[in-house]
């Protein structure tokens, strides 16, 4: 008797436990699924997004993979102001895109944020300087040209919604004289829902305006993602079907994929 009432209050102290820390874990995880829907947030991530397109160039018959590694690190100014970095380091490999194969490292995108760290009603905002590095390995994989521009973002969270527009204007101003000049306008709207448990559904559209040569391209996309936990690391996964709706002779077409994996300290 003495040993099964022992086993009962061993058993209801460890779902005493349990329970709590199961709320606490539920908790974190929502709240870190929003703070990744706040590109501005004080959060530091290291996202690892892989892109899958086909059906590139003239004769669409291209095939390109693309990893791109996003970290993101915020550093506080001072009580009231924040500033972001935000990194896009891509590593490529292409099949008949121009000519023949390429794989190796592309352009490097760098985007610094001034961003106040509270909100006004639910609105958050940033600004900053965003940077293009001719970092490719290959001319056939980047511009061979420095950029700089203006970039700026938009988030307004109510509830368990969030609506986020993303926008920045690169021009170039040095680089290859042989290299076409950029002068690239870039938007990406996102509209987002987050669902306890740490999973977030959401739809983006991502549409460049080449105003050099007087054309551009979107592609929308719906995604789904999970925060979760893997041996003390929390992480955050997402699959994402794209679609190409707005293309040019030498863009991709039709459907791709999208996954990606979030490393969230």
């Amino acid at each position: 008797m003495v040993t099964v009432g022992l086993k009962k209050y061993i058993s209801s102290l460890i779902l005493s436990v349990s329970l709590p820390m199961a709320a606490f874990a539920e908790h974190s995880s929502d709240d870190l699924a929003k703070k990744l829907a706040n590109p501005v947030a004080s959060l530091i991530s290291i996202p690892f997004q892989f892109n899958y397109d086909r059906n590139i160039g003239p004769n669409e018959k291209g095939v390109r993979t693309t990893l791109n590694i996003q970290p993101v690190l915020p550093f506080e100014l001072s009580d009231d102001w924040n500033l972001i970095s935000r990194t896009i380091f891509s590593v490529m490999d292409q099949k008949d895109v121009v000519s023949g194969s390429q794989s190796g490292l592309g352009d490097t995108v760098q985007t610094f944020f001034l961003s106040p760290n509270k909100s006004n009603g639910g609105l958050i905002w940033g600004v900053g300087p965003v940077f293009l590095l001719p970092t490719a390995t290959d001319e056939l994989l980047g511009g061979e040209k420095w950029g700089v521009g203006p970039s700026a973002v938009l988030i307004q969270q109510e509830g368990s919604y969030n609506l986020v527009l993303l926008a920045n204007y690169i021009k170039s101003f040095a680089g290859d004289k042989n290299r076409t000049d950029i002068s690239s306008a870039f938007v990406n709207p996102v509209v987002s829902k987050n669902i306890p448990g740490g999973w977030t559904l959401g739809v983006q559209l991502e549409h460049t305006f080449d105003l050099k040569n007087e054309e551009d391209t979107g592609v929308s996309s719906a995604f789904i993602s999970k925060v979760t936990q893997i041996n003390g690391q929390t992480l955050s996964f997402s699959l994402v079907p794209k679609y190409w709706y707005k293309t040019t002779d030498n863009s991709a077409k039709g459907f791709g994929l999208r996954g990606s994996v979030v490393f969230i300290f």
